[in-house]
């Protein structure tokens, strides 16, 4: 399977030719990325595992996704099949024998591997746009709610901490506006509804922490084999916007965190993309220039991507261009726009005199390709059409309990199956929501308090003893109309018992002062 640092593909020629010959991938070249096409049928599948279980035995770790679950029998060894015995004496490939590769199994979901989670922050506002298929006005508030929660210190790792930070920005659209450029409440209702459908598709799973670490996709055994990661892809399927923006996202990942190694003797990961026509699909052409530029730097980071898609033309020619390493399976040409995919495909083969590619494409049969992969000086190979190699692991899927037992012996088994909810921006503003509110009801209750005083106040005082004309007073017992009292030096207020003594006393002085008048008046009229 490796020879001289090279991973066997298959023989070409016919087994009865003396000049058969075995095809490679050269290793020092395997990050220079590469294709594999075919029409639906033709073992696009069955390569894909090949190479996966050649990467593994070189100690090259691998990510495939797994739309149909076959590839999922690359953790279990093989069964002898009389077609497959048959096609490695074909091949002239002895020994032959069956051997499960190191795997481990992911999902989004949770339900067949291990949970894979990012937060909304490393996402970040580009690809997140793309995944809710976000206008320019919707994904430029995304923009803003980014910047706000990096110079605010509100992380956003969930579709809550997203939501909040919606509705801050709603209430303080003006403030906000000011400072950040317009902000709409068409546009932050447009993202909420694209928020709700998220949900409902699953995203809710994806988004939140422990965040998938880069690291642990790059394991190896300690028998020195790459680890394959497996990513269920079944369900996932169900939503190609959110599968195409997960796998570029992980790209993205790889190219920032991973450090500058040039061109090593072999690669640190390969990286598989099935269904790779999802990525390109309807893609705005900011994430088209995206995704050439991490295509084509990724390269030094000693990542190589292999793109697996049914027609070449599902690939943008800018990054069509970076893909050196070609296996090609059989093309129908019914329609002209197959005819156009045929041609297109045996336009970018470095031709061999021996045979047409054009007609050979099309006469392919299933588990046989056209191959040429990169050889010294990273020039193409002459293209040679070519028996690839059966597979030493489990053809087809796995059932549950044998995925469940994987899963319990995987190393990573434990570490992202349980939710962490850490403080982010959903609780510090429900937090401040509550502060504000707080003392909102605090005031109220202050205020109420006074206006209970005054009231009573007013309920208390016995007239006669202010200002002759009427006062009003407002809720904090201020005048607000009528003559202002003069003040008066030590004036404290009276108690209902004073002011009832003092009554009765003045009345008292009153009787008693008319009682002397009436005595002098009288004395005064006997003596005249």
């Amino acid at each position: 399977m490796l020879q001289d640092g090279k991973l066997y593909i298959g023989t070409s020629r016919d087994p009865g030719d003396a000049n058969k010959k075995g095809e490679y991938l050269d290793l020092k070249y395997a990050n220079r990325h590469g294709l594999i096409t075919g029409a639906t049928g033709t073992g696009k599948t069955v390569t894909l595992q090949i190479l996966a279980e050649a990467f593994s035995a070189a100690g090259v770790p691998v990510f495939c996704s797994d739309v149909k679950g076959d590839l999922a029998g690359l953790a279990l060894a093989g069964e002898s099949k009389d077609f497959l015995e048959e096609r490695a004496q074909k091949i002239g490939l002895d020994p032959y024998g069956y051997q499960a590769t190191p795997t481990v199994f992911w999902d989004l979901f949770g339900e067949k591997g291990h949970r894979v989670r990012t937060t909304m922050t490393e996402m970040g506002p580009l690809l997140l746009a793309r995944m809710m298929d976000a206008s320019e006005a919707q994904e430029g508030v995304l923009n803003i709610a980014f910047k706000i929660a990096d110079e605010h210190g509100l992380p956003i790792l969930d579709l809550k901490d997203l939501r909040s930070l919606l509705i801050y920005m709603s209430e303080q659209a003006s403030a906000l506006s000011a400072i950040y450029g317009n902000i709409s409440p068409q546009s932050v209702g447009a993202i909420q509804r694209s928020l709700l459908v998220l949900e409902q598709q699953g995203a809710e799973q994806f988004f939140g922490e422990p965040a998938l670490r880069i690291e642990d996709l790059m394991r190896t055994t300690v028998d020195g084999r790459g680890i394959v990661n497996v990513l269920a892809a079944e369900r996932l399927m169900m939503n190609p916007r959110l599968y195409a923006t997960f796998l570029l996202w992980l790209l993205s990942e790889l190219f920032e965190e991973l450090p500058e190694v040039g061109d090593p003797e072999k690669p640190k990961l390969v990286f598989f993309f099935d269904e790779a026509h999802l990525l390109f699909s309807e893609a705005p052409r900011v994430l088209l220039e995206r995704v050439e530029q991490v295509v084509r730097l990724i390269r030094s980071k000693g990542v190589g991507v292999y793109f697996v898609t049914q027609n070449p033309l599902d690939v943008p020619e800018t990054v069509l261009a970076q893909l050196g390493n070609r296996i090609q399976h059989a093309l129908r040409a019914y329609t002209p726009r197959e005819q156009k995919a045929v041609k297109v495909a045996a336009e970018t083969f470095r031709q061999n005199p021996e045979f047409d590619c054009f007609e050979a494409i099309t006469q392919l049969g299933t588990g046989e390709a056209l191959v040429s992969t990169l050889e010294a000086k990273g020039a193409p190979s002459m293209v040679e059409r070519t028996l690839i190699r059966p597979p030493s692991s489990r053809l087809g899927p796995i059932d549950d309990v044998e995925r469940r037992a994987i899963m319990a012996t995987s190393p990573v088994a434990g570490l992202y199956d349980r939710d962490v909810d850490n403080e982010s921006a959903h609780e510090i503003l429900t937090a401040r929501a509550a502060q504000v509110a707080a003392a909102e009801e605090e005031r109220r209750r202050k205020e109420a308090e006074a206006e209970t005083e005054v009231q009573e106040t007013r309920r208390w005082t016995l007239p006669g003893f202010g200002d002759s004309e009427a006062d009003d007073y407002d809720a904090r017992g201020r005048k607000t109309s009528g003559r202002r009292a003069a003040p008066r030096s030590g004036y404290q207020r009276q108690t209902v018992t004073e002011t009832v003594v003092k009554t009765v006393a003045r009345t008292a002085a009153n009787q008693i002062g008319r009682a002397l008048v009436r005595g002098i008046l009288g004395s005064l009229k006997r003596g005249l």
